[in-house]
């Protein structure tokens, strides 16, 4: 019997830029903790639409499993990070209607779980942020941002420059304008190959022509969603929970001298503050929730508590599987440790303190719940 695990990208969804790899680690590991357990696992990473609508990148899902699985296939277990978790619940809802030929019900019926990562179940007011025709921009630009260093290890220092003058006039747009997001976006896409160039303006283009999902993840909208979705009852539902360190002085010493450290540090406290919940939208929590969560931080998340993208209070839903302290990419394997082969490279300095070994044990957790009712 083999096992079958999709894996579903977040808005970022990279995952369709050949070696520049959105879940490649988190595909290692899987195929190395299944092979540890005598299990045969066939993984696939869904290329989805970067910003499109939920049910546009849920379609994508369906086709992906369409075109990969046999109907006598072993158990299927889709992993949803950031917003590709509402990509899986939205497909797994009972009756829904999406707009692709496969029969919903052929393929679904095969899934066994479903396990979010760091997804805004109840929204982020950071997607509010960037539903601006400035906001939009800067995504692109910090999107291409966060790509540079996952390919390159580290930003040029010219664009460490450019990127601290957008960072410093991020919050409510003040002073921030056109000139100076594309000068950073063209700084940093000339470094690439010609054929790079070509695909990354591609992914922008898409990005750029489609962009419903930031409407789509307001708190304000995902209530609709949340009233509406149901999760099937023969699909186990689990989530894994983040929460980053909060921005603070003696975080920001700890950064030391590394002028990339400083300049992403700067960037995590711009996005701190864009992703917190007003105090009086702080979703409710089941009592098992509840306990993961104060358990693994010592008390419960207020408000402001957040991964740098998503509030970690929108994050639970089903199981709370594991509640670590990590931001919203250390948790796909996107943290610092150059020993590891391939290299894990940190895409935003948190201060968070991510390790393989805190990988690991958040990844180990996931494969022993997806496995606890049977092999």
């Amino acid at each position: 019997m083999v096992h079958h695990v999709y894996l579903v990208p977040g808005f970022f969804g990279f995952a369709n830029l050949g070696d520049l790899a959105y879940f490649g680690h988190v595909r290692e590991f899987l195929l190395a903790a299944f092979a540890r357990r005598g299990l045969s696992l066939h993984v696939e990473v869904v290329a989805t639409h970067p910003t499109a609508s939920l049910p546009r990148r849920a379609e994508r899902i369906l086709t992906t499993i369409a075109r990969t699985l046999q109907d006598d296939a072993g158990p299927v277990h889709l992993v949803g990070h950031s917003s590709g978790g509402l990509d899986v619940r939205l497909l797994l809802s009972p009756e829904v209607s999406l707009p692709t030929a496969p029969d919903v019900e052929r393929w679904v019926r095969q899934v066994r779980t479903a396990v979010t990562v760091a997804t805004p179940h109840h929204g982020t007011p950071l997607a509010a942020f960037f539903t601006s025709l400035l906001g939009r921009q800067a995504l692109r630009a910090l999107s291409l941002s966060t790509i540079y260093l996952l390919r390159f290890g580290r930003l040029p220092v010219t664009a460490l420059l450019e990127l601290g003058a957008v960072v410093a006039r991020m919050d409510g747009l003040v002073g921030l304008n056109s000139a100076l997001l594309d000068q950073l976006y063209a700084e940093l896409l000339a470094d690439f190959s010609p054929e790079r160039r070509r695909a990354l303006a591609a992914f922008f283009g898409e990005m750029e022509g489609d962009q419903a999902l930031l409407t789509q993840l307001t708190p304000e909208a995902m209530e609709v969603f949340d009233a509406s979705v149901r999760l099937r009852p023969s699909v186990g539902a689990g989530s894994v929970v983040t929460k980053a360190r909060p921005p603070s002085l003696r975080a920001t010493i700890g950064v030391g001298f590394d002028p990339a450290g400083q300049a992403t540090n700067i960037l995590y406290r711009a996005l701190d503050r864009l992703t917190r919940l007003p105090p009086d939208r702080v979703p409710a929590l089941e009592d098992a929730q509840a306990d993961v969560l104060r358990t693994a931080y010592g008390t419960l998340p207020d408000a402001a508590a957040n991964d740098g993208v998503v509030p970690t209070r929108s994050q639970p839903w089903g199981d709370v599987i594991c509640a670590v302290e990590a931001d919203h990419l250390d948790v796909i394997g996107h943290y610092g440790d150059l020993t590891h082969l391939p290299p894990h490279i940190d895409w935003i300095t948190t201060g968070s303190g991510c390790t393989t070994e805190r990988f690991d044990g958040l990844w180990t957790a996931v494969v022993d719940w997806m496995l606890k009712d049977g092999p």
